[in-house]
């Protein structure tokens, strides 16, 4: 029995004294390892024809998001230590789930928003990204659409916001 134990305690106690260096965890999951301490969101203005409050309410939603999960501090010059800014680049719709009679069964409303992310504590300027992110949500044909309106765009900005997020603070 003692024959069997001591060689995995052996490993155990061997690997327990290895150190990765270049890992680090956080139960939020967000990694700020420059001694950031402030964040600014310039206004997303709406390049489109489409929802003229949607430039407001993302840069809203995404302050608010920021605030909610994160320790920093909102500034509000545009010259926090972590800045975003952009433009909503996209609003269109379109038919999907096209039937045998060619008729479509629901519509898709897909928004897309570019984001320019700089973090000015990166001297590297390795986690910097200027890109474009596009979520969709379906509705059926027969919705009224300025009733779903409101609550289509809620939930497409929301996962716009969680995939910016992530790419400019999460290190999965």
């Amino acid at each position: 029995m003692i024959k069997r134990i001591l060689p995995i305690l052996l490993l155990a106690v061997t690997f327990s004294g290895c150190k990765l260096s270049s890992v680090k965890y956080a139960f939020s999951g967000v990694s700020l390892t420059n001694g950031e301490k402030t964040f600014s969101v310039d206004y997303f203005s709406n390049k489109t024809p489409f929802a003229p409050n949607l430039g407001s309410d993302f840069t809203e939603a995404l302050k608010k998001y920021l605030r909610d999960r994160t320790s920093l501090t909102e500034v509000t010059d545009n010259n926090g230590d972590i800045r975003f800014e952009g433009q909503i680049t996209g609003f269109t719709q379109r038919p999907v789930d096209i039937q045998r009679d060619e008729v479509a069964a629901q519509n898709r409303l897909t928004i897309t928003i570019r984001v320019k992310y700089t973090n000015t504590k990166d001297e590297t300027g390795k986690s910097d990204f200027d890109s474009s992110f596009s979520h969709y949500e379906d509705y059926g044909i027969d919705a009224n659409y300025d009733a779903a309106e409101p609550e289509l765009i809620k939930n497409i900005t929301d996962k716009i916001i969680e995939d910016v997020f992530n790419k400019a603070l999460v290190n999965w």
